[in-house]
Parts: structure tokens; sequence; C-alpha cells
């Protein structure tokens, strides 16, 4: 339910900054920019939601420092660390994928990479601020960059597709 309310500030975000300017561009400009902003909202409401109820609670517990040895987890089978790689790798996908379509395909590979671990360290920062029951980890970011290159060569082999499906809502 705290949820809620990050997502009703999203949908006010959303049409008050991004829907008018992105509309006036064209429907294939609107329809990729709000699929990347609702894939995005989905990030949030998985990996950090929520945040707004959660702001006055913020330094009410310790910051845990990332941890920086890589699969750690994996390393000593601790908990179900198939699962976390799996949904990590799973979760930055569409964001390659959607990288090279919102920059109108000027994003390369080693953008894709930077902007996935751009947002993936954001993340990773921000969940143990947000609160204790969340923690950030070297393994997240690798596999987070993975799944965004994952991603980018989906977009490369679907790049036809794509292209003629933007076109035919551009004409429209």
């Amino acid at each position: 339910m705290k949820e809620l309310v990050d997502f009703i500030v999203l949908i006010i975000i959303y049409f008050w900054k991004f829907y008018k300017k992105w509309k006036e561009k064209g429907r294939d400009v609107l329809f990729v920019n709000s699929i990347m902003y609702i894939y995005l909202s989905f990030v949030l409401y998985f990996t950090l939601m929520p945040i707004i109820t959660s702001l006055p609670f913020i330094f009410n517990h310790p910051y845990d420092l990332m941890n920086f040895i890589p699969f750690i987890d994996v390393l000593n089978s601790r908990g179900d660390f198939v699962r976390q790689v799996g949904l990590n790798v799973i979760m930055t996908i569409p964001f390659g994928f959607l990288m090279p379509l919102v920059k109108k395909g000027n994003a390369r590979l080693l953008n894709v990479i930077f902007y996935t671990f751009l947002l993936s360290l954001g993340i990773e920062l921000l969940q143990p601020l947000i609160n204790d029951f969340r923690s950030s980890d070297i393994t997240d970011l690798i596999t987070n960059v993975i799944g965004g290159s994952i991603g980018y060569v989906m977009y490369l082999i679907f790049k036809p597709l794509t292209i003629k499906i933007l076109n035919y809502l551009k004409s429209r």
C-alpha cells in the first residue's frame, strides 16, 4: 500500500513533465519513451519502493556498505543465489533493448553497458539507505550489466522488426 504513493507520484511526473513533450515528437517517441518510463517505474518498485514513505526514516538505521566480493553467495551456496543472479540479469534486459530506441539508435554496446552500470549503481547505493532490509552487492552490478548487454544484443537481432513497428507508429 505504501508503494501506491510512489506510483501516484510517478504518474503525476509522467503527465506533468514528459507526456506532452514526447507526444509532440511523434507517436514513435511517445511509445518508446513511455515504455521505458513504465519499465523504470517497475524497476523502482522491485528494487527501492516504498521510497516516499521511507524518507523520514532513512537515517534510523546504519548504512551497510556494498559487498565487494563478487558472487560470494554463489561461492558459499548462501540463500537463493541462482534466483537472485537470474532475476538481476532478467531485470535489465529490457533496459539494454530499449536504450538504443530511446537514444534513436545512437547507443552502442559501450553506452548501454555504461548506462546499465549507472542505473544499477544508483539502485545498489540507494537500497541500504531506503531501508535496512536491503543490501548492495557487486554481484548485482555485474549481473545487471550482463542483462543490459544481453538486451542490447536482442535489440540488434530484432532491430529490423523494431524499426518497422516504429515507422508504422510514426506514419499513423
